[in-house]
């Protein structure tokens, strides 16, 4: 096996023999060749868009755009541990390949093998990672949304068009901006899950979100699909069986449409890496949603249910109708089986704090946004950080930690994604009417942080780069790739990256993005800081 997708991978350079993460050589090899059918179908779809017979019908389209964007989730770190259910998948992708050539009249391109990537000069195969990861995060995205009823026909021809650009022996000229054009349209991605979370659950307001879990039967659902804990929370409700979020469901205490119900209690446990432990001994079950997810141990694989993308052996799945519904009940049974504490548990986030905080999304901050302009030009706030990003296992995740505790107290710390368990129990105090912490939400609420930056610019009449903003961000998985791409299709600067830069950027690549953009990878709280502020 060869996979060097996530910031984990083994000696910083690939895994060959099983990846740290947890999958199997055998599992990376079907997921490579699952890739490799997507790459065909995309190749196929591409071919008959320019048939002069094009007889493509609207549910064979629809059909292959719901297949790109599942199949692509799939492969993300730690989703789809299950053989079988990916040769399935695969299956369904060579078939829909071979209606896709049937209907035009076209050759099916044989299956594109994932080495003529990995074995590519280290420049072509380093930006066609960039390619591949990136759709991959932003297919994560697009599936959430389409899950909501939220399409947009321009996303699904996109990841046809960067998919089939993987077939291509084209050269760095050519590649470049397929990957700038990777971060464009995960823009357009992200706004679409935007509207399409807003729209369904309204917009989210600051929430104080406990850390107690207390007596009674309960749920932990963690992954990011609000759609599923929806559908939870409604089946759950008058049954005594309270709901608790746990790592990126954290958010969901913010919208309107969920926080309504009073059986949401709070938020349990912290980043994805510490699953294995925090939920050995729960007397509780755990709905897995998305990705974000470390594979359940025996011990308690039985109380683990999986549901949309996510498919682990030996763990019970919840299907979907074809209407979107999904039957709860094995999970809900097994809750009031296990019954739950027997009295209250208080626990506590990494730092001893008993809460914490969300629900400081776009709308939140930019309706105070004219008190905190006057904050900037009085000299009460000097500085924005952006300390956002994925959490992880790998030795060095403190200096985020460390940074936060640093920041100055005319500073705001604005944070999204799991990365902020390293830090969001801690009490940073206020600035007038202001928390000096504000959690914005999920990896996909980058685009609350980018519609404030832009705001912030207009309202200084400047550029983002010239706000008095730094970006310092974490990443694990590829949608980190992805909204790391948006950034720079953006144009922002001067960002700061790490624990450690991704494996899969040569060094032509990196000098590349450093030439730029000025990308950097931390160093310590102490000197970035420094460096930052003068």
């Amino acid at each position: 096996m060869f996979c060097f997708q996530c910031e984990q991978t083994a000696g910083c350079t690939g895994c060959t023999r099983a990846g740290v993460c947890g999958k199997s050589a055998m599992t990376a090899k079907l997921q490579d060749t699952l890739t490799g059918a997507l790459i065909a179908l995309a190749n196929t779809a591409a071919c008959s868009s320019k048939n002069s017979n094009n007889n493509l019908s609207a549910s064979l389209a629809n059909e292959i755009n719901h297949l790109i964007l599942e199949g692509l989730f799939a492969t993300i770190t730690n989703v789809n541990f299950d053989d079988a259910s990916i040769k399935n998948l695969t299956a369904r992708i060579h078939a829909a390949a071979t209606k896709t050539a049937n209907a035009c009249n076209v050759s099916i391109v044989s299956d594109y093998y994932m080495n003529n990537i990995w074995n590519a000069n280290e420049d072509i195969r380093s930006l066609k990672s960039l390619i591949l990861f990136g759709v991959r995060g932003m297919a994560a995205y697009a599936y959430h949304a389409m899950t909501l009823g939220y399409t947009d026909a321009s996303l699904n021809q996109f990841f046809l068009t960067a998919l089939d650009s993987l077939s291509k022996d084209w050269g760095m000229n050519e590649l470049l901006p397929i990957v700038m054009e990777v971060g464009r349209f995960n823009l357009t991605c992200m706004e679409l899950l935007d509207r399409a979370n807003t729209e369904t659950f309204g917009d989210p307001v600051p929430v104080s979100v406990s850390l107690t879990v207390e007596k009674g039967p309960f749920i932990v659902v963690t992954g990011h699909d609000l759609e599923d804990i929806k559908q939870l929370l409604e089946q759950t409700k008058d049954k005594g069986i309270n709901i608790y979020t746990h790592g990126e469901m954290l958010p969901a205490h913010a919208y309107p449409e969920l926080k309504k119900y009073p059986h949401l209690k709070g938020n349990f446990g912290t980043a994805w890496q510490n699953q294995q432990k925090e939920f050995a001994s729960l007397p509780a079950p755990i709905l897995f949603t998305t990705n974000c997810l470390m594979p359940p141990k025996a011990s308690y694989e039985d109380r683990v249910f999986t549901t949309g993308a996510v498919v682990f052996p030996n763990t019970p799945f919840i299907s979907s109708s074809t209407d979107g519904h999904k039957d709860f009940t094995p999970v809900i049974e097994k809750a009031l089986e296990l019954g739950g504490f027997s009295k209250d548990q208080h626990f506590t986030g990494i730092n001893g704090g008993s809460s914490v905080m969300t629900g400081f999304a776009r709308n939140a901050i930019l309706s105070s946004a004219g008190e905190i302009i006057d904050a900037v030009k009085s000299g009460a706030i000097r500085h924005f950080f952006l300390v956002a990003g994925c959490d992880g296992a790998r030795a060095g995740r403190n200096y985020y930690t460390e940074f936060v505790k640093q920041t100055p107290s005319d500073s705001i710390v604005l944070t999204l994604a799991c990365g902020k368990y390293r830090f969001n129990d801690l009490d940073l105090g206020t600035i007038g009417a202001f928390p000096r912490l504000m959690d914005m939400g999920q990896c996909n609420d980058a685009y609350s942080a980018i519609k404030v930056a832009v705001a912030l610019a207009d309202a200084f009449g400047c550029g983002v780069n010239d706000l008095p903003l730094s970006m310092i961000l974490s990443w694990y998985e590829q949608k980190a790739v992805c909204i790391l791409l948006t950034l720079l299709h953006l144009g922002i600067k001067n960002i700061k990256l790490g624990p450690t830069l991704p494996a899969f950027l040569s060094p032509n690549v990196l000098n590349y993005l450093v030439e730029h953009f000025a990308i950097a990878p931390v160093t310590t709280p102490e000197a970035d800081l420094k460096e930052i502020l003068g």
